[in-house]
């Protein structure tokens, strides 16, 4: 079968998840025939994404956050505003979706969070499949935990996750834990983190280092100041801050790398603790290869609180309002994050079984228990 994404590029987790479903699919002798990536001025999309596809990848405006000046906290109001905006330059971005989706005539179209791919199902009904993926999904479990604070986030969180999905066939809720129970929706299912083989193959060791990964600029300086606080402690940090040269050392302690997919995973493997916002995949990605995490979500960013709480669940580590390396060091030496480790893996070994498992529902009409 043929297979189109549409792939939300705000941040690099959406974008990882496309490319380890693509093996999987592919593996089953399916074919991804093109990509619609979701793209703004604010982030660039990285190269290992790009040169990783043998289809064509086409890129269109699609809604993103607006940051404060600090390039730090999402300003709410900010962001609903200026995508208002810009809805004229939206409504063409669903138009030429429509081209190249009647262009390729895929049988299934997987949308991995993009606001836009759940509006175009909405409005256009396309005959193909259509499939939602993302731990955002995750909303409709009866096990899911949100979190306390900011209704009206709350609110919005739960809106663009029902929009994302509108009238989907199926929903693909990625989750760090395993539930025994069924959730009344009987069209979510619950699989683990698509994490990479490359990952997976990855040598694991213990250095000395913390890694740590900042999306948003704005924490650099919290990383700073921690490493001013722990100058015995030695950080390794991804950003995209194109602006500062590679490898620019704030400190004797400090390193800022770009991002490098290649040396991101290196140094990963070989770190002893994981310093990061609260984003999905990359906490997944350090739960399987063992490394606990100490995450911050963003600041304006509900999602991320809730997170942060569901990887806490999971036992991947530690929620923080700061870098605080002590709270990191704390949780380590006690043995809550490896209870989980050996289930959490066990579990993704079943991701083949359970792709195929939702194939045969949504096109064959037959349901199976595969794992």
């Amino acid at each position: 079968m043929k297979f189109l994404f549409i792939v939300q590029g705000e941040g690099r987790g959406h974008m990882t998840q496309a490319q380890v479903l693509r093996d999987v699919l592919e593996k089953q002798g399916h074919s991804i025939v093109a990509v619609i990536l979701g793209s703004s001025n604010r982030r660039k999309a990285p190269s290992y994404f790009l040169e990783d596809f043998q289809c064509p990848i086409y890129r269109y405006p699609s809604p993103n956050f607006i940051t404060d000046k600090a390039n730090k906290s999402i300003k709410l109001g900010a962001t609903i505003i200026e995508n208002l905006k810009k809805s004229p330059r939206f409504i063409r971005s669903l138009k030429q979706m429509d081209e190249q989706i009647r262009f390729y005539q895929p049988d299934g179209i997987v949308n991995f969070y993009d606001i836009l791919g759940g509006i175009y199902n909405f409005i256009y009904k396309p005959k193909a499949k259509f499939i939602a993926i993302g731990h955002q999904y995750l909303i409709y479990h009866p096990d899911f935990t949100f979190a306390k604070r900011g209704n009206v986030n709350r609110f919005l969180f739960k809106l663009n996750t029902k929009i994302t999905c509108h009238h989907a066939d199926i929903k693909i809720a990625l989750s760090l834990w395993q539930s025994s129970k069924n959730s009344p929706d009987t069209k979510l299912k619950v699989w683990p983190p698509l994490v990479k083989k490359v990952i997976k193959n990855a040598q694991v060791n213990k250095g000395d280092f913390y890694l740590a990964y900042v999306v948003n600029p704005g924490y650099a300086q919290e990383l700073i100041q921690s490493a001013k606080e722990n100058p015995q402690s030695k950080i390794e940090a991804f950003w995209d801050n194109t602006g500062v040269r590679d490898g620019f050392k704030a400190l004797p302690n400090l390193t800022f790398h770009q991002i490098d997919e290649k040396l991101f995973i290196e140094k990963m493997a070989a770190c002893k603790g994981f310093l990061t916002t609260a984003g999905f995949e990359s906490i997944g990605e350090a739960m399987f290869l063992g490394k606990p995490s100490l995450m911050v979500p963003v600041k304006g960013q509900y999602e991320q609180q809730c997170n942060a709480l569901d990887a806490e669940k999971a036992g991947a580590g530690k929620a923080n309002k700061t870098f605080d390396l002590g709270v990191l060091d704390k949780y380590m030496e006690s043995a809550q994050q490896n209870q989980k480790g050996e289930n959490f893996k066990a579990w993704q070994s079943s991701l083949e079984a359970l792709a195929l498992d939702m194939l045969n529902e949504i096109f064959y009409n037959k349901k199976e228990k595969v794992y």
